[in-house]
């Protein structure tokens, strides 16, 4: 016989009319107590799945962390919400705005989580409601372990209830990290989140960040919207850092880490290769490639600079339209690396309406001459299964950084790519 349950969203009013009913002489905590118990016991038996569809391009957003770390309050996230409407990142398809660590207060009594209370003064849902005003939506952190990587209270052993607490303050999004972990699975505190989140009924985009350490590209496409590939990044373009028990990456350390890994990607289920550190002390032309080479990957764009007080050329990088069109094309195809001769790498990356991105990569400090014949060339994606013949058919070259049309096709390409700086085309068909 096939056991009825009730909806999640219908289990509130049901269990407290229930419990008011059949335990009159109760207290109200013990009722509520009751009430949380039997809500967290059927939530178990049952199994959720993802939100479907709501990451059908890799989100676009602003984090936190990168530049603020733990000093995030009220005010910042509000001037955050504002600099992103104002800069024009809002109209340039960036949506989120991503608390990361160190928002975190106690649990009550009844272990729900709440916002610190000097750094949220009106509650945390103000500062949402506020974020929401400006359409735009709200991400919020926690962690699979006992306490988050600054050591908050985490999530393990609270799932249901966080992710209660999150659907009441009007969560869009989760990043959900892996410190302090000991003995658990991966997979299974993950798909345990997951659940939690559909129970609550609140679509939200899951985010994992567990630093591709169990590989989570085999495993996570039916958990999550997104999962990290590798440990955290770095403001550094071709150098690491060393902190003796871990180490965060440049940009072409993690760039290079991506080998193997697009056939998992596509819409919904993306590889993350970490936010990013554009406008965070690299150079304009390093901050370029680190744009490019992650619309190339049709990676997350995160950005995890200071928006309220960033230059003119950082502004330009975040909001350039068509290097974002490559991130957000439909298609959802993670370009590739084509060839690599020296200091110059050549990626392709498959657009919707037959067109394609191209992107030539220095990277060397010193400039160097590229060179590459359309025609004599033919370019086949076996993933896409997408073939570019320029014998056949003929594209112009529109320059994604510079805006012009360098010819077409029918002519071999032959130019300079600056010291650590691309090159990057998108070839419309004629």
């Amino acid at each position: 016989m096939k056991q009825a349950f009730l909806t999640f969203k219908e289990l509130p009013f049901q269990l407290k009319h229930a419990g008011f009913c059949l335990f009159p002489e109760m207290s109200r905590i013990g009722i509520i107590r009751l009430l949380v118990i039997s809500v967290l016991l059927i939530s178990a038996n049952s199994y959720g799945q993802k939100f479907n569809g709501l990451a059908l391009t890799p989100p676009m957003g602003w984090n936190s962390w990168n530049k603020i770390a733990c000093d995030v309050n009220d005010k910042i996230l509000r001037e955050a919400a504002d600099a992103m409407v104002s800069s024009g990142m809002k109209d340039a398809g960036y949506t989120y705005i991503v608390v990361d660590d160190c928002w975190h207060g106690k649990r009550d009594s009844l272990g729900f989580i709440h916002e610190d209370p000097e750094r949220f003064p009106s509650g945390i849902k103000a500062t949402i409601d506020y974020i929401h005003a400006k359409g735009l939506k709200f991400g919020i952190y926690s962690c699979a372990g006992n306490t988050t990587c600054a050591g908050r209270p985490a999530s393990r052993g609270h799932e249901y209830q966080d992710a209660l607490q999150y659907a009441k303050w009007g969560v869009d999004y989760l990043k959900y990290d892996w410190c302090d972990t000991e003995g658990l699975s991966a997979v299974g505190a993950y798909t345990t989140m997951r659940d939690a989140l559909s129970a609550a009924g609140r679509p939200v985009v899951f985010s994992l960040c567990e630093w591709g350490t169990y590989k989570p590209w085999l495993w996570a496409k039916d958990i999550g919207h997104l999962w990290r590939t590798t440990g955290d990044i770095a403001a550094k373009f071709d150098s690491n850092v060393d902190h003796g028990s871990w180490t965060s990456w440049g940009v072409l350390s993690i760039l290079d880490m991506q080998e193997g890994l697009r056939q998992y990607a596509g819409p919904d289920h993306w590889n993350d290769p970490d936010m990013m550190e554009v406008g965070n002390g690299m150079t304009v032309n390093q901050d370029r490639v680190h744009m490019s080479m992650w619309c190339m990957l049709a990676a997350p764009l995160m950005a995890g600079n200071d928006i309220a007080n960033m230059s003119d050329e950082t502004k330009e990088i975040l909001t350039n339209k068509d290097v974002i069109a490559v991130d957000q094309d439909v298609l959802g195809i993670q370009g590739f690396k084509f060839a690599a001769k020296d200091s110059v790498e050549t990626w392709f990356k498959p657009l919707a309406g037959g067109d394609w991105a191209v992107c030539f990569l220095n990277r060397s400090k010193k400039p160097v001459e590229v060179s590459f014949d359309w025609v004599a060339t033919r370019v086949y994606d076996d993933l896409a299964k997408r073939d570019l013949n320029a014998g056949e058919t003929e594209y112009s070259l529109f320059n994604i950084w510079t805006k012009a049309v360098d010819g077409t096709t029918k002519k071999a390409l032959k130019a300079m790519v600056p010291g650590h700086d691309v090159l990057m085309y998108r070839l419309k068909k004629i």
